[in-house]
């Protein structure tokens, strides 16, 4: 019996030891997992982060030295042009002696240096304004000069100029300062005084003159040829509202609303729209049933590339397999508007980048984020390739429209929103109308300007000319001096044409069982 009790005692210390040694494994294990789980968190987050880290890890021993080096290495060297105009001339008087020994000088030649400075006071103008009355019908006329931007007198006669309001937009709405910093800026480098609400006010008035311009540019928006469409979340009033772009190849129409579904998208393009629709894949898009599509390779190629980072060797396979397939495509696509192959191989090669894709999507895959990203593909499968049957006229991406939105949201990270529905109205107007004169490489301060000191509302030189017969249309119903707009404005425009190339493969696809790729009806 004694041998029975010290074997089972023997048992009972190592099933002791064993669990001790058990329950430390799996301490040290629990705490390698959190360890890998930060590094896996930061590194997600140091992908998606919109500016640089400050830091980027650990410090080199022997770093070289920062900025150009000397010699021939140094590169293309630029200096100032010397300016076209002197405004002021300043003699600079010799100096009486030496500094060193105290010696008297002898001038030997004059050099010039040139100085470009602002002029740092707010210029102000006195209107003498006659007011005048009609001798037969007693109708109160008053003057009005070419430099006026209102007919207000009286509590109103002190004014901003149209270069002061110009120079406050273009600092809110451009580069994305608060009220306060922008109204800062003018007191401090001009000496204008005027405060936040002022100036908020003033850009208010501001979009209200622009808003010919913006209904043009809607319209514009939905007679185009082809269009790229995105949307973001934007703060109104502190509630959750959609920030809407439309950009063409000459134009931007923004507008923010309630919602991100189909009839937010048809309210800004229309329902019936016709042309090429390049968007990131939001299925409400789909609902353009008469559109083509395309949907953004670089979202999907984006999305492949962070799934490989995370994912196992084997599950990465699927990801980069179907990397490699877009980027091919992208490849393919250069090599034809390089003229390195024909119209008809790139369609055949098209195809066997078609045939691959089915492939893979044709097998089961066990981890989770593969079967998103292949249902996903399946969805996007008819409007992957449209880039390769239309070359040269429908972008593989929407990187257009991105661009646009990058530069709103770095506006909303600065100030958050627009703290009412107005404010959200005027940076939708102004938005647009900034954003379509730097496409077309406009003096938007000029144009700002020129539309301020302009007696009636006026649609801005900014329009593709084709689209400048309705563009009064647009201007009448901004002004309400226009109850509805006529039958020829207000009904769908006519479907856009494909291009020659086109016809021979839709009629190939008519005759096909297969549904047509180029619509998502």
């Amino acid at each position: 019996m004694r041998g029975e009790r010290d074997q089972a005692q023997r048992e009972r210390d190592h099933a002791q030891r064993e669990k001790v040694r058990l329950e430390q494994e799996n301490q040290r294990l629990r705490e390698e997992i959190d360890k890998l789980k930060k590094e896996l968190e930061a590194a997600q987050r140091a992908g998606r982060r919109q500016a640089a880290p400050y830091s980027r890890g650990k410090r080199k021993k022997n770093p070289r030295s920062p900025g150009r080096k000397p010699g021939a290495k140094y590169g293309q060297q630029h200096n100032r042009p010397i300016p076209d105009h002197v405004d002021e001339e300043i003699t600079v008087a010799a100096p009486e002696k030496c500094p060193g020994c105290g010696g008297p000088l002898t001038l030997e030649r004059m050099e010039e240096q040139y100085q470009e400075e602002i002029v740092r006071r707010t210029f102000v103008r006195r209107f003498h304004i006659p007011v005048c009355r009609c001798a037969h019908c007693e109708q109160r006329v008053q003057g009005r000069h070419p430099l006026q931007t209102s007919d207000a007198l009286g509590a109103a006669a002190v004014q901003v100029g149209p270069e002061a309001l110009t120079l406050g937009v273009l600092m809110n709405k451009a580069q994305g300062l608060p009220h306060a910093d922008a109204a800062a800026i003018l007191k401090q480098g001009f000496g204008l005084q005027m405060s936040r609400s002022g100036l908020c006010r003033a850009i208010q008035r501001v979009a209200r003159k622009a808003e010919s311009t913006w209904y043009a540019l809607r319209d514009a928006a939905r007679r185009s040829r082809l269009a790229h469409m995105d949307e973001t979340g934007w703060k109104v009033d502190a509630q959750l509202r959609w920030l809407w772009a439309v950009v063409t190849e000459q134009i931007t129409f923004c507008e923010i609303l309630p919602g991100r579904g189909f009839a937010q998208a048809a309210g800004i393009l229309g329902a019936e729209y016709a042309g090429w629709l390049i968007h990131d894949g939001l299925p409400i898009y789909y609902k353009f049933l008469k559109a083509a599509h395309q949907s953004c390779v670089a979202h999907l190629i984006r999305r492949c590339r962070d799934m490989a980072e995370v994912a196992t060797p084997v599950a990465a396979r699927f990801p980069l397999a179907v990397k490699a397939l877009l980027e091919q495509g992208l490849s393919l696509r250069d090599r034809y508007l390089e003229q390195k192959i024909s119209l008809h191989g790139l369609w055949t090669a098209t195809g066997q980048l078609e045939a691959k894709l089915d492939r893979l999507l044709a097998r089961t895959y066990r981890e989770p984020a593969n079967r998103r990203l292949a249902k996903h593909l399946l969805h996007e499968r008819p409007y992957l390739f449209t880039f390769l049957y239309c070359p040269g006229l429908v972008d593989a991406t929407n990187n257009l429209a991105e661009r646009v939105m990058r530069i709103l949201v770095m506006i909303r990270k600065n100030w958050g929103g627009n703290r009412t529905e107005k404010g959200a109205r005027a940076q939708a107007i102004l938005s647009s109308v900034l954003c379509t004169a730097r496409q077309q490489d406009k003096d938007v301060f000029q144009l700002l300007v020129d539309l301020l000191r302009s007696p009636q509302p006026k649609v801005l030189d900014i329009l593709p000319p084709e689209f400048l017969a309705t563009s009064h249309l647009a201007a009448a119903k901004a002004n309400g001096t226009s109850r509805y707009i006529t039958e020829a404005h207000s009904k769908q425009s006519e479907p856009i044409p494909f291009p020659a190339c086109m016809h021979a493969l839709l009629t190939q696809q008519q005759q096909s069982t297969v549904p047509p790729i180029f619509s998502s009806g």
